[in-house]
């Protein structure tokens, strides 16, 4: 009698271990990140646009938290590199479309932390070698621009756990999308990180499956388009609406951080009207708000509180140290993390604001910019107001936003003259930064580029 009462009493404690392990797996929250290519803050309808459909992201808006203050890199390879490192390129950007295989990304973070992980979409940080999708921390990928380049979009050529194929037939963010929810079913019962940097909306603008034209020979029109990127546009939405009721179907929204934002301003050639009656012209490329300011929507739902519009600044080395902290996955104190997590402003809490966003960007052409410093970089620093280049240029942003008059900052008074000295500190931390074992940049003009 007494040994079956001990091994009845093992058997219950030990079945009460294992409900306690599986709650804690279950606490433990699953995370997406979505970076939609070449997409400007002004392109969603909650953030006041009137140009495109966006009703899916404008829904999680409201039933989320929206920021109105996100800033990404005037293009594509330098935003990668800050979000998944959570640091700013002066201390790891060589060169565009690669990343340093020394770096350390969140992909390693999260899978050294027992996490499944999953990148899908557009690659561009490295390429014809299958390899370092897995270097770089994630499990599994279906990418482009990975092992070779061909079409994105209709029969699309792409590299799916290291093998390249091409699907004929197919639309390349549809191959993508179906990649993620197979990746989110077969992994739900356990944690997951998702980063999905989608192949929509970067030029050329073509038809997708929603357009009239698609299939048509006027579907892959080499040239900007207004309707097929107001099409491409409504298309990823309707992705992240379809991303939105597979995780609700699962029964995983509840316990699924998702971040949305872009990678830079709107490609050229697209002309957004908003609520206020004012239009704003793709900048993708350019240092000025335009450039660089891209839209930033966080859902979890039951963690935060509903409707939220926060004013504060956030930069793409913040990703990083967010998700980081939403998952209680640890950031090893040897890395120079630049970026400070956002995740207090999602559960509704004041957290560290940021004072300045600061920015060391290689544009890709020399007629892109005239403010190239002493570096070979444009370096600038900004708060919601106020912009100093390195170069001494100084703007007041609300007064000036195309920065078109620059002011003299021997000139400035008051609350001007207050921000100059601040951004000018701001500039100052960051004279040391770039490690001596890395070559400095490329200045423009001096080895052609392609701007992608």
């Amino acid at each position: 009698m007494k040994s079956t009462s001990f091994l009845l009493a093992l058997r219950t404690a030990l079945v009460s271990l294992s409900g306690l392990s599986n709650a804690a797996e279950a606490a433990t929250p699953n995370v997406i990140v979505i970076l939609a290519d070449d997409l400007g803050y002004e392109c969603i309808g909650a953030n006041g646009g009137k140009s495109y459909q966006t009703p899916h992201l404008d829904r999680i808006a409201r039933t989320g938290v929206r920021f109105e203050q996100c800033y990404a890199q005037p293009n594509c390879t330098p935003t990668r590199v800050q979000m998944m490192t959570g640091m700013s390129n002066v201390r790891n950007y060589v060169d565009f479309g690669s990343l340093e295989k020394s770096q350390t990304t969140f992909g390693h973070l999260f899978r050294d932390a027992g996490y499944a992980t999953c990148i899908a979409g557009k690659w561009q940080l490295g390429s014809k070698d299958a390899t370092l999708p897995r270097h770089f921390g994630f499990d599994e990928h279906c990418l482009w621009s990975l092992l070779g380049r061909g079409e994105r979009y209709a029969d699309p050529s792409l590299s799916v756990n290291g093998e390249f194929k091409t699907f004929a037939g197919k639309y390349g963010p549809d191959v993508c999308q179906e990649f993620v929810v197979d990746f989110i079913r077969r992994n739900r019962s356990k944690p997951f990180l998702i980063y999905y940097p989608m192949i929509l909306t970067h030029g050329h603008y073509e038809a997708t499956p929603d357009s009239k034209d698609y299939g048509q020979p006027t579907a892959r029109a080499k040239a900007s388009n207004q309707q097929h990127f107001a099409d491409m546009v409504a298309y990823m939405d309707k992705q992240i609406g379809g991303l939105q009721k597979e995780l609700e179907s699962l029964g995983l929204s509840d316990n699924t951080l998702l971040l949305f934002t872009g990678d830079n301003g709107t490609g050229r050639g697209a002309t957004s009207k908003l609520e206020d009656g004012s239009e704003q012209d793709g900048e993708k490329g350019s240092t000025t708000r335009g450039g660089m300011h891209v839209p930033l929507i966080a859902s979890w739902p039951g963690k935060m509180k509903p409707g939220t519009v926060c004013p504060d600044l956030v930069d793409m080395t913040d990703f990083l140290p967010t998700i980081s902290e939403a998952a209680g996955v640890a950031v090893p104190n040897a890395l120079p993390i630049d970026g400070r997590s956002f995740l207090p402003q999602v559960r509704g809490e004041k957290g560290q604001p940021r004072d300045w966003i600061y920015s060391y960007w290689v544009p890709l052409r020399a007629s892109q910019t005239g403010n190239v410093g002493s570096r070979g970089a444009v370096e600038q620093a900004f708060d919601r107001h106020f912009k100093l280049y390195s170069t001494g240029k100084f703007f007041d942003l609300d007064r000036d936003v195309e920065e078109k008059s620059p002011r003299r900052v021997a000139d400035l008074q008051g609350e001007a003259a207050a921000a100059a000295r601040k951004l000018q500190a701001a500039l100052d931390q960051f004279k040391d930064a770039r490690p001596a074992s890395l070559s400095p940049p490329v200045v423009p003009g001096e080895k052609k580029r392609k701007n992608k």
